[in-house]
């Protein structure tokens, strides 16, 4: 998730929709009092490796602390920050709200179909569920971060929904918004890319019951961008 004050935008990332990739390039555009947070350590690594920005200005100013913030700060003891897939509802109390209203926020969205697969090989790294059934089966497939990050009352809340299946559109686009010299290019390299093993469509995959299940469970993402089986 990055809030850049220097271009004017706030990027709410989602799940399994390459928002790591999204997020090292826009790392690139960032200056010093941007907000950018935490990655994965090995991704850290790359942003370092070539040589942009890593995470930063992520700790929550004293002065936008609620009394909530400061309970939860003694309880646990520690402090509150941004954080990768933090939700608009939340992002929204911890800026100003010119800032809100402003910048331009976007985000990304995916074919749940095509996005229930990719969480379960994230999610399965250790091999701890057989099958897709199983996964669906133990309820950790519903917990795939999206439509309820830029939605506050079911209502987007952001300016621009991009789709991941037109990445490459959707840089061009965003570059032009933020009115860039030059076009956003994602990483070389693609974050997380080696986990998934299956690459075959969603349709050889998944059976019509789970097609059912994701029908069911994403309808409200599936109604909105038109995403078909």
């Amino acid at each position: 998730m990055i809030i850049s004050h220097k271009h004017r935008f706030i990027f709410i990332k989602t799940e399994k929709t390459a928002g790591t990739s999204i997020e090292i390039a826009l790392s690139k555009i960032c200056g010093p009092n941007d907000v950018i947070t935490p990655i994965e350590p090995v991704d850290e690594e790359y942003r370092k490796e070539i040589g942009v920005r890593s995470c930063q200005n992520y700790r929550i100013p004293f002065s936008k602390w609620s009394f909530k913030d400061f309970l939860n700060s003694l309880k646990i003891l520690r402090l509150p920050s941004f954080y990768n897939h933090m939700p608009a509802k939340k992002i929204k109390q911890y800026v100003t709200e010119d800032q809100w209203n402003d910048y331009y926020k976007f985000t990304f969205e995916r074919n749940p179909f095509d996005k229930l697969i990719s969480y379960y090989f994230w999610t399965n790294t250790n091999n701890d569920y057989s099958s897709i059934q199983e996964f669906i089966d133990s309820g950790k497939a519903k917990g795939i971060a999206g439509y309820d990050l830029y939605t506050i009352n079911d209502e987007i809340v952001v300016d621009k929904v991009y789709n991941y299946e037109n990445l490459k559109e959707a840089m061009l686009d965003i570059s032009s918004k933020l009115k860039l010299d030059e076009e956003l290019k994602l990483p070389q390299r693609k974050a997380k890319g080696h986990v998934r093993k299956n690459r075959d469509h969603y349709s050889k995959v998944l059976n019509n019951d789970q097609i059912e299940w994701v029908k069911k469970e994403f309808f409200k993402e599936i109604d909105l961008f038109n995403y078909a089986t």
